[in-house]
């Protein structure tokens, strides 16, 4: 019996220091896979918030695209404007800033397209220009 009793006290203390090596272990685990990286988040949407201006270009969390159109800092709320509508909001509702790049590819498609349009008119002048030489020809 006094054997057991021995072989529990030594592998006692044995086992506490692995435990507390198995907690800190632990503990930086945690710490570098979820907290670490979600204050690096918090701090970069914190970022976004306090650069957002008049005329950026957001998206809310509920999907809805606007530019804003003012910006309260006492209230910390902005107005958007989606398609006319001028709706209230709570700068913590904006989810993303959406690139200036995607606002000037939506630009850039309309002089695209108005282009496109220019260039079949022309050909199409074109042509009857080629026909009226034709016919004259004849």
């Amino acid at each position: 019996m006094n054997t057991f009793a021995l072989a529990a006290a030594n592998s006692g203390a044995g086992s506490s220091i692995f435990m507390l090596v198995m907690l800190a272990v632990l503990f930086g685990f945690t710490y570098f896979t979820m907290i670490k990286p979600q204050k690096k988040q918090q701090q970069q949407r914190q970022e976004m918030m306090n650069q957002l201006k008049k005329g950026d270009s957001v998206e809310m969390v509920d999907g809805l695209r606007g530019k804003i159109d003012s910006i309260n800092d006492a209230d910390k709320t902005i107005v958007l404007d989606a398609d006319g509508i001028y709706l209230t909001f709570s700068r913590l509702a904006v989810r993303t800033v959406l690139k200036q790049a995607d606002a000037s590819e939506a630009e850039a498609a309309k002089p695209a397209e108005e282009k496109a349009e220019a260039a079949k008119t022309e050909e199409a002048e074109d042509k009857a220009e080629d026909k009226d030489s034709q016919e004259l020809n004849e």
